[in-house]
């Protein structure tokens, strides 16, 4: 008898350690960590979901579930995306050693401005930072044999490489004969406030090409096949397959979606890897805080001016007075507000008729996430992610996140615009190049 009583112990023993490394307390995220099954129907205010959301099981409470086990899951569930595994793989490998560049920029000698002098294609002097990350992230992606094109912001002279790497072309974009995929990124957005210590992140976005690219290394009109190939880049952001950010600040977090949901992912420096420590966000659908640089304020749009009134004296749809957060880095601006809720924009003015953020790289990637947390991003009137490209480097008015505020604001927009704003709206609809 005393024998029975030891074996149904000892069974009893074995079924709750197998039940505790499910659902015992994570140690490095301090969530409990259930059997996971990210959300995989959309809710009134979110778009339908692209693919299937894996259910996660057998979750290690040591580590949680990583970045890599996440896309590791989605590729098994959606064959599909086997190839976006790959790249996602050499981002986060990246942003990785971006951080650790970010964190010891000061002990490196690092910060400050690039002794060549080098001045980006859109005239803005670059920061030593600028020239570093690009390449770091450049690099990352180029050899993953998954990519026919790269395009970054701070590309001026971008190459175009024959299979083995080697460069043989420059022009606009940076570009491979193998791969289907087309990465847009920032490398480094808000660089200037690096020497500060303020946050800074990488913005990433990952299209399909519409169409194979292959040039011909032989041919003597390069540039004609180049200017091909660079058009096949220009895709308004309801063509992305892939988008985020990655944030460089008290934590270094990557937010990320695949059409199917945002979610977000912590460093773990301890283990290298990044940790699932915000699953399917959602964007309140209003807020308490708007984040603008009222500096511009007297050269806005009228709308603009109007509705931030509103929100200051208490006179919006809220009934509420709020708040004024801006951090002058578009990633942390937004990772506050997809978080917190409220309104971010950096929008058109009288020196900026088109604002400042540019589309690709910037505007599409972070309207694609915020949509897809249940936000909305506008230039004002216009829907971004609907806006066709006319030129790599195309700058926008950007206003973005939660639902109801972002409305609003469009509201105004319909009442008051006058004709000059409305022709600039209707320009930019047109899918006419540049």
């Amino acid at each position: 008898f005393k024998m029975k009583i030891l074996k149904l112990s000892f069974a009893l023993l074995s079924i709750w350690k197998a039940q505790s490394f499910v659902t015992n307390f994570n140690v490095h995220t301090g969530l409990k960590i259930p059997e996971i099954s990210l959300k995989s129907s959309a809710s009134n205010s979110q778009p339908d979901f692209r693919w299937t959301n894996p259910k996660i099981s057998n979750v290690c409470d040591e580590t949680g579930v990583t970045l890599s086990r996440y896309m590791m899951e989605m590729a098994k569930a959606n064959p599909e995306l086997s190839e976006v595994e790959s790249i996602i793989s050499s981002v986060q490998t990246a942003c990785k050693t971006i951080s650790n560049l970010v964190r010891r920029s000061s002990l490196r000698g690092i910060t400050g401005m690039d002794p060549s002098g080098s001045i980006n294609v859109q005239g803005e002097e670059q920061k030593k930072l600028d020239v570093i990350t690009n390449n770091v992230l450049k690099r990352a992606l180029q050899y993953t044999g998954k990519l026919a094109t790269i395009a970054s912001e701070e590309e001026n002279s971008p190459v175009m490489l024959d299979n083995r790497g080697n460069a043989v072309y420059s022009n606009d974009v940076l570009l491979e004969q193998e791969g289907k995929y087309v990465a847009v990124f920032d490398p480094l957005d808000g660089s200037s406030n690096v020497d500060a210590g303020i946050p800074t992140g990488t913005i990433f976005g990952i299209f399909e090409s519409p169409e194979e690219c292959l040039v011909d290394l032989d041919i003597e009109d390069m540039d004609m096949a180049a200017k091909q190939c660079l058009s096949n880049t220009l895709q308004p952001g309801t063509q992305l397959v892939a988008a985020g950010y990655c944030l460089y600040s008290s934590s270094t977090t990557i937010v990320i979606t695949l059409g199917n949901g945002v979610n977000g992912f912590t460093l773990d420096e301890s283990i290298g890897e990044f940790i699932l420590t915000h699953p399917s966000i959602q964007i309140p659908n209003r807020g308490k805080i708007y984040s603008f640089n009222e500096s511009n304020r007297l050269d806005w749009d009228e709308p603009l001016v109007q509705y931030i009134n509103a929100l200051q004296s208490g006179k919006s749809d809220s009934g509420s007075r709020y708040s004024s957060r801006y951090i002058g880095s578009m990633v942390g601006d937004v990772h506050r507000t997809l978080l917190y809720g409220g309104i971010f924009g950096y929008p058109a003015d009288k020196k900026n008729p088109d604002g400042k953020l540019r589309l690709l790289y910037e505007a599409a990637p972070m309207a694609f996430l915020v949509e897809q947390a249940g936000g909305m991003a506008l230039t004002g009137k216009n829907r971004i992610m609907d806006l066709h490209p006319k030129s790599v480097h195309q700058r926008v008015p950007c206003i973005l996140g939660s639902r109801d505020d972002v409305s609003e604001l469009q509201r105004y927009y319909d009442d008051l615009s006058d004709e000059e704003i409305a022709q600039r709206c209707a320009s930019r609809m047109s899918s006419e190049l540049g």
